[in-house]
């Protein structure tokens, strides 16, 4: 049974700002590390260590190289600018404002298109987080025409969520633009394929599936799942993509997964099959929180990266 609105995204606008600060949960934690002076030390590094049991490395979650997939930016930024959907000089002030322009790559993208294959990486999640958030409320999708999003008050319903009255970077009301554009076709066979994935892809900031993407994450991944089925990529590919793009969105809380798969059954991060990690036992709210219970319960402490990631805000 998918799990109705009934959390706290359920009136997001109010608690937008409280959202922001809730997500990556994982990320809040520190290591005590004891000496041999008994004295208790907080310990920051991106090295992972732990008081009992095995280690993982942050490039198991996050690759230096990133993750690329079989698909391409194309002319999705100029359509979107072009929509109204992104509003370009807002865009562009978000970032400056956070300390970090956008580069010419991003502009680029944005403003003329890219053939170049969408990859991810510490330096860019967050662009994509946006860029995909965007695309994920704007394109046509029986998800947001039919699903979880409109089923408690229609559209007006689905105004109220994180992902769209959190959207502030378009032109106007982003609802003037939620589920509007042909920007990624599918056939009924792909679209049936990306709800069928996305239905089981969970995130940790809650116990919602991407199928019901009330959140900034959900959004975009859902737009990423959209892009790659309309080239031609099969389930297995769809779930190992959003098993790194959900690490890279979410580092603190896939690093506890990583760990927690390790330990418990002596997997590395890159053997952890895609779908199982990212359904509800392990990739919900509660199911990362469980796994982060079992690592406290066996003494395995550690402090989750602090690099990459994004809140539920633009």
């Amino acid at each position: 049974m998918k799990e109705k609105t009934t959390n706290f995204r359920s009136k997001v606008i109010p608690l937008l700002l409280l959202a922001s600060f809730g997500v990556n949960i994982g990320q809040g934690f520190y290591i005590v590390k004891i000496n041999s002076g008994g004295t208790a030390n907080q310990e920051q590094t991106t090295q992972s260590q732990t008081n009992k049991g095995e280690t993982v490395s942050l490039e198991e979650v996050n690759p230096d190289q990133g993750y690329e997939i079989n698909a391409a930016f194309g002319d999705l930024g100029p359509k979107m600018i072009a929509l109204g959907v992104i509003d370009l000089e807002k865009f562009k002030a978000a970032y400056s404002a956070s300390g970090q322009d956008l580069d010419q790559e991003q502009l680029d993208i944005l403003t003329k298109g890219s053939n170049t294959p969408v990859k991810i990486t510490s330096l860019n999640s967050k662009f994509l987080l946006n860029f995909f958030w965007a695309l994920g409320l704007s394109n046509k999708s029986s998800i947001l025409d039919a699903g979880d999003m409109v089923k408690d008050g229609g559209l007006k319903g689905a105004a109220r969520f994180a992902s769209t009255g959190g959207w502030t970077l378009a032109k106007g009301d982003a609802m003037k633009y939620y589920s509007k554009a042909n920007f990624i076709k599918l056939t009924p066979a792909q679209e049936k394929l990306v709800k069928e994935v996305a239905s089981n892809i969970f995130r940790p900031c809650c116990n919602n599936s991407t199928a019901f993407p009330d959140c900034n994450h959900g959004m975009a991944l859902l737009a990423v799942l959209e892009l790659m089925a309309s080239n031609g990529a099969s389930e297995k590919e769809m779930y190992e993509a959003g098993k790194y793009f959900s690490a890279f969105w979410f580092p603190g809380n896939y690093y506890d997964l990583a760990l927690y798969f390790k330990n418990k059954e002596s997997k590395n991060f890159a053997d952890i099959d895609a779908k199982t990690l990212l359904g509800r036992e392990f990739s919900s709210s509660s199911g990362w929180q469980a796994a982060k219970q079992w690592l406290s319960s066996e003494g395995i402490i550690e402090q989750p990266p602090k690099q990459g990631g994004g809140g539920c805000g633009v």
